[in-house]
């Protein structure tokens, strides 16, 4: 009698779901910024359109990867800021803005210093010429000021955040050049550096900071000339990981870290059997290449995860509306359709100086600026991230729709809420004019006319 019970319980929750997702709640950002994630008046499901509009399909049935999240870097320099240059307050009213209202749920974290820090540092540091193979001097120290506070009180305001760590580089005695600088890995340092991650993943643990996963290198093709960086080449990442770091890392293993366009180079650590049954999945950047990329690699290897780790915004593309439109179309739609799990973009806060910074980008833009005098401007990554994140929880999984019909893209997201499905479509509109479209669902169908560069979320 329970279960009968209990199954007509169920199907009364599921018919009252369907009675009220006959409604459908828009929000709107448009490129001239009249508009910000702002809410429109609810329009209705209705029957077949007869004016034979644009027509988006959403098929809630055919469903595809499982949600992660959506956030930014808390570098060591928006740790800074976050931490020393807003008021108590003003902290945490912005914190509880990211993580509670609009929801930031996927963050990384740099494994020491990388160019968007105060000084350039490791946790294990040595004295010129001395080493440390033991690893018996590693410390998170440095992280105690400013990142571990600010992650803590992230994983308060949303205890589903999902952190991912990568360093720029080993510590400079495990490297050829005796530098944070350039140089690669030391042949007889993999040991060693295996042990400062798995060394990392426990210290931040048991602080109350789980690690979602760690890449192995960040840009591993790329060895700067002014900031940390390493090269890494294929052969060398994969005997890594198939010799040290896979056997001794609690955390999944990302593998890549790098821009889109070579995707041979992950293809490559992927075909050696032993490294890949260690790595989880694959990271991407954003600076270089097609977002296609990513589905190259997941259909060579279809159990592997795909996420967007990287991509920023700056003054080399000042216009609001062509950036809001790029980063919804490139990361947030094509990103999601091309199986991202995630997307995080570049610097979560910097000041109005692009910084502070020790090198590298001079000119980035962070998802928010904080200013001298304390003040914080939203920027379009702010936008652009909140139209899915503030949507979108983890958990939640895309689910089809058509995209690029009369230059409308598309991606559509479902997940429970209280025993019912809620659907959440994003629509960018990258025609030049305004454009009128249906959006047909489930049999009924909704019209919709949105401006031209706007993007919009529809929830119901």
């Amino acid at each position: 009698m329970r279960n009968i019970a209990r199954q007509l319980l169920l199907a009364h929750v599921s018919l009252v779901s369907t009675a009220c997702v006959h409604v459908v709640s828009p929000y709107v950002t448009t490129g001239d910024r009249t508009q910000l994630l702002a809410p429109q008046p609810i329009v209705r499901f209705g029957k077949a359109d007869r004016l034979r509009l644009p027509t988006i399909e959403v098929d809630e049935q055919t469903t595809y990867q499982e949600i992660v999240g959506f956030g930014a870097a808390l570098t060591d320099a928006s740790a800074w800021l976050i931490q020393h240059r807003l008021t108590d307050a003003r902290r945490d009213s912005l914190m509880k803005e990211l993580f509670e209202r609009i929801g930031l749920s996927f963050i990384r974290i740099d494994m020491g210093a990388s160019d968007f820090a105060l000084r350039q540092y490791s946790y294990d540091d040595m004295p010129p010429g001395q080493q440390d193979s033991a690893v018996a001097h590693f410390s998170i120290d440095p992280d105690r000021a400013e990142t571990l506070p600010i992650l803590k009180r992230a994983l308060a305001l949303n205890p589903r955040l999902a952190i991912v760590a990568s360093p720029w580089s080993a510590p400079a005695w495990m490297k050829t050049t005796g530098s944070m600088i350039k140089g690669t890995l030391r042949d007889d340092a993999y040991a060693s550096y295996a042990t400062y991650f798995s060394r990392f993943v426990a210290a931040y643990a048991a602080e109350g900071v789980p690690i979602f996963a760690i890449t192995v290198q960040n840009e591993p093709h790329f060895e700067p000339g002014d900031y940390p960086g390493m090269r890494l080449d294929p052969a060398q990442r994969a005997r890594f990981v198939r010799q040290y770091l896979g056997p001794l890392n609690s955390a999944r293993i990302l593998e890549w870290d790098h821009n889109w366009d070579e995707p041979n180079s992950p293809l490559a650590v992927l075909a050696d059997s032993g490294a890949r049954r260690y790595v989880s999945g694959v990271a991407w950047h954003c600076y270089a290449g097609d977002v296609s990329a990513q589905s190259v690699v997941h259909d060579a290897y279809p159990d592997k995860d795909a996420y967007i780790t990287e991509c920023s915004g700056g003054d080399w593309a000042p216009k609001f509306a062509d950036n809001l439109a790029w980063m919804v179309s490139k990361l947030i739609i094509g990103g999601t359709r091309n199986w991202a799990r995630g997307v995080i973009l570049w610097n979560l806060a910097l000041d109005e100086q692009h910084g502070p910074h020790t090198g590298g980008c001079g000119n980035c833009r962070g998802v928010v600026t904080i200013k001298s005098d304390g003040t914080v401007e939203r920027n379009e990554e702010y936008y652009a991230l909140a139209h899915v994140s503030r949507f979108v929880p983890p958990g939640a999984r895309r689910i089809a729709s058509t995209s690029g019909v009369d230059g409308l893209e598309s991606v559509a997201f479902r997940h429970t809420n209280a025993d019912f499905f809620v659907v959440t479509l994003i629509v960018l509109n990258t025609n030049a004019t305004a454009k009128e479209f249906a959006v047909r669902a489930g049999g009924r169908t909704f019209r919709y006319s949105l401006p031209a560069g706007a993007v919009a979320t529809f929830q119901w």
